[in-house]
């Protein structure tokens, strides 16, 4: 079980994979529904400290070498892409954006977009929180109801 908890931690720190692919994992391997919520949640948000303050500084380093200019580019302009439902309405744009749970969105996209936008850290850092608590939730009510009703179906 000690092993699968883990798995399900490491998973949501993954970039694009996250707590979208963590909470079906931690499920799946039989862990109850709501500590899997948790170490997802938890999991998703211990790498986002990281990059709020440190990204812009990586791209720029990376920027020195070519091959690597071109990742930091492209995940710039993948940024970008996605700012235009932040710039709108800072706070509640970065949320939605987070809360989401679809691919391209997601804590690491939303720190992403904060950073290159220059948002406080005291600002983006709940901001991203409140959504990934709402996709985490919404991750996990859909993966226990839909387990919930294959049981009544085939029951």
């Amino acid at each position: 079980m000690l092993t699968k908890a883990l798995i399900t931690f490491l998973i949501s720190m993954i970039p694009i994979i996250e707590l979208r692919g963590a909470i079906p994992y931690g499920i799946a391997a039989g862990i109850n529904p709501w500590l899997t919520f948790a170490l997802s949640v938890v999991g998703n948000m211990l790498p986002i400290p990281f990059i709020l303050l440190f990204i812009r500084k990586i791209f720029t380093w990376m920027k020195r070498y070519p091959k690597l200019a071109k990742i930091a580019e492209k995940f710039e302009a993948r940024a970008a892409k996605k700012s235009g439902t932040v710039k709108k309405s800072e706070t509640i744009g970065l949320c939605i954006l987070v809360a989401i749970p679809l691919p391209g969105t997601g804590a690491w996209t939303g720190a992403l977009v904060a950073a290159l936008m220059n948002m406080r850290i005291k600002r983006a850092l709940p901001t991203i929180f409140v959504g990934v608590l709402i996709a985490g939730l919404a991750v996990t009510l859909i993966m226990t109801l839909g387990i919930h009703a294959l049981d009544f179906l085939l029951g």
